[in-house]
């Protein structure tokens, strides 16, 4: 994969002599109109491990003034006037049974909190140039707040709720934010919270102010100062009761001596460090496309995932790494880009890749909205990258397996024990536009795995859906291969198995069923295609 190689690539060349798995075809060569490739996997022990509800959501507060580049496209997707009556959003949230909802974005250092401490009236954000993030102050409304609360139960959510972390601080001529949080409103809002016996999963302090900050900036030493405060309110506050939600900080960009002493002045206050990745460039960039498709671009991003873990590791902290806001392209992505097929390339590697550097949740920007929302900010039917992190979700399982690739520099290969068997699920993306791929897997010690394949005299041969009746099904594989309808990179139609994936007319999502092959033979991954494959029937030990 070209990244952790320091890590695992010494370990992959011994397991590749010691298992013989050169035939003598050779690797990459082509022969037929394919490629032939190897997936090497480590099964011994997990390199990482995952939450059970990795994938995660946000909402955003952006009202539909906000646009960019001359584009609006957020329409009703905000905190304040999304649809929650709607049943495809509904039914969309219900399927992660649960998902996590991150609730904020930039605007949420602007919004206070109607309470009954709260005496100024509730106006709502409005658009004002001159004033920071160029947006006037808003409020969330309590009877919002109540309507928020009764989707959120509906749906089985699991609220991240991101508070206002420059309220009483003073911008100075500098740009920089100075001065203590002011957190009497964040407090009244958390008791009444409280008081309506609302589940909030984590309460995260700020957004996007750590190092050089966006609009503004906090120096490490005042957010730890604050982030302490918080975790002394919430533990007030929560005193009596069982369930204490996770404090979250800082929810910005990664900066490493700024997280390394943020870090290291809350070690004993903070349960969850959230950095966001916007690592594509602009929305209007004319190359977003070349850099989702160019491995070694996509590489780039293990370095800070490597840094950050290493800062927790050598921490006395227990706080965990997330991915706390991940759009790819910032200032809204990209229209028939960021919430289209080709999307899922870059989605999916950086699932793969930050959970192989232990990271715990990543919360994809945004549920709706903008343009690279998981639902059409219109129709709310779910994008292709919706159904992608669907069956992550359902297939990828907490224990994450040292993958990589031999064969084309152009498959990104991730694996995990998965999630509903003792076996283990890989991801295969082909970034290729022309060549075909038949991989095959290697593990190391392969002789200590428990193999529950039985032997057959037949000649091994793919079969398609439904499973074949009669046959023993432990000999058979579950594959999903997702590709773009009439192969459009950008084409908001994804195929899984050849079959168009939409919602039926009563607003429900549609099964996501396998199709079954025999295990003998090898996974063919097709030009600009995504395969997931379940395989139930190899226990590694990593996975027992």
């Amino acid at each position: 994969m070209g990244f952790r190689v320091w890590l695992v690539g010494f370990c992959f060349w011994v397991c590749f002599l010691f298992c013989g798995s050169v035939n003598s075809k050779g690797l990459g060569l082509e022969e037929d109109g394919f490629v032939r490739g190897r997936v090497l996997i480590d099964g011994k022990s997990a390199i990482g491990g995952i939450d059970e509800d990795f994938v995660c959501a946000t909402l955003d507060w952006w009202p539909p003034e906000k646009c960019d580049y001359g584009t609006c496209s957020w329409g009703r997707a905000s905190l304040l006037n999304l649809d929650l009556g709607n049943n495809v959003l509904l039914n969309a949230v219900k399927e992660f049974k649960p998902l996590k909802l991150r609730l904020g974005g930039t605007l949420q250092d602007k919004i206070i909190y109607e309470t009954e401490d709260h005496q100024q009236s509730c106006v709502y954000l409005s658009r004002n140039t001159t004033e920071l993030f160029g947006y006037s102050q808003g409020c969330l409304p309590t009877k919002r707040w109540d309507e928020l609360n009764e989707f959120f139960k509906k749906g089985g959510v699991k609220v991240i709720f991101g508070l206002n972390a420059l309220n009483g601080r003073q911008i100075a001529s500098d740009g920089s934010a100075v001065g203590a949080w002011d957190h009497t409103n964040a407090e009244s809002f958390i008791r009444y919270t409280v008081k309506k016996n609302y589940t909030i999963h984590g309460w995260e302090l700020g957004n996007e102010l750590s190092g050089n900050g966006v609009g503004t900036r906090v120096t490490a030493e005042q957010y730890a100062s604050d982030t302490i405060a918080l975790q002394n309110m919430v533990q007030s506050i929560y005193k009596d009761i069982e369930y204490k939600p996770l404090i979250i900080s800082p929810g910005g960009f990664f900066d490493e001596n700024w997280f390394k002493e943020f870090i290291d002045k809350t070690t004993q206050s903070l349960d969850v460090v959230t950095h966001h990745i916007y690592n594509l460039g602009s929305g209007v960039d004319e190359h977003l496309v070349e850099r989702i498709l160019d491995p070694s671009y996509l590489d780039g991003m293990a370095d800070t995932f490597y840094k950050l873990h290493e800062i927790l590791r050598n921490s006395p902290t227990s706080a965990k790494a997330w991915v706390g806001e991940a759009g790819g392209a910032y200032n809204s992505g990209h229209n028939l880009v960021t919430n289209a097929f080709v999307f899922s390339f870059w989605y999916l590697d950086q699932l793969g890749m930050s959970a192989a550097f232990d990271t715990k949740t990543y919360c994809r920007q945004t549920l709706i909205g903008g343009n690279y929302g998981l639902l059409n900010t219109t129709t709310f039917e779910p994008n292709p990258d919706y159904y992608s992190a669907l069956l992550w979700h359902r297939l990828m399982g907490r224990n994450v397996l040292s993958t990589s690739f031999n064969g084309t520099k152009k498959i990104r290969a991730y694996a995990h024990c998965s999630k509903q068997s003792k076996g283990f699920t890989l991801l295969l993306l082909n970034l290729d536009s022309n060549t075909t791929v038949h991989a095959a897997i290697s593990y190391n010690r392969t002789r200590r795995l428990h193999h529950k394949h039985r032997s057959y005299n037949h000649k091994p041969k793919v079969i398609r859906i439904p499973r074949p009746h009669g046959i023993e099904g432990e000999a058979f594989r579950e594959e999903y291969h997702l590709t773009a309808k009439d192969g459009n990179l950008h084409c908001q139609t994804m195929l899984l198995n050849g079959k168009i994936l939409s919602v039926n007319s009563s607003g429900n999502i549609p099964s996501l069923e396998p199709q079954y092959v025999n295990s003998s033979e090898p996974i063919m991954v097709a030009p600009f295609s995504i395969v997931f494959i379940h395989m139930p029937n190899i226990v590694l030990p990593a996975c027992r």
